[in-house]
């Protein structure tokens, strides 16, 4: 490593904060899985697999709490 950098001023840790509201977590999801929703948004012409993710849970979670819903079964 370079003696002139400089990283007194480095923190350790996410470099960008999570949005209020939301949470940094670390999940396992399969290889294909992954892959399916990083295709989506690549064929969409980008943005972030990981905001598709979460409207994919959020689009299952409202259909599972409406009347006649499978109610979170899986």
């Amino acid at each position: 490593m370079k003696k002139q950098y400089d990283f007194s001023q480095g923190k350790r840790g996410a470099v960008i904060e999570a949005p209020r509201g939301a949470s940094r977590v670390t999940i396992r999801l399969d290889d294909d899985v992954l892959e399916w929703f990083r295709r989506q948004v690549d064929d969409a012409g980008g943005g972030s697999y990981q905001d598709l993710i979460n409207r994919a849970l959020r689009v299952y979670i409202e259909r599972s709490e409406l009347p006649g819903g499978d109610h979170g079964r899986a």
